[in-house]
């Protein structure tokens, strides 16, 4: 399935190869429009998955502080999310709308 991550009606990612990790939509960062991405000092630690890095995304109208995360170095037991980013605080990620 398709899968978009959008925040203020701007799609940031967009990916039919997202891993789900514990509900979170993975992306792979070549799926992702890291120009919307500022760097943030923000770092948390998983016990399973290790520490995590943030970016705040920032689109047209809105920003969101340390809205995307991901693992640079994640664990052996979490290597699927290797280079790939998962969202949250106000960015929606659903499946991609069909066109016709």
């Amino acid at each position: 399935m398709r899968m978009q991550a959008v925040l203020n009606g701007t799609v940031i990612a967009d990916s039919d190869r997202t891993v789900v990790v514990e509900g979170n939509h993975y992306f792979p960062t070549e799926d992702v429009n890291t120009d919307y991405f500022e760097p943030s000092d923000t770092h948390t630690t998983c016990p399973w998955k290790g520490v995590a890095s943030y970016y705040t995304v920032a689109v047209p109208g809105t920003t969101s502080q340390d809205a995307a995360w991901y693992y640079p170095t994640p664990s052996d037991a979490a290597k699927q999310i290797t280079d790939h980013v998962a969202f949250w605080k106000g960015v929606v990620v659903q499946p991609e709308p069909h066109g016709d």
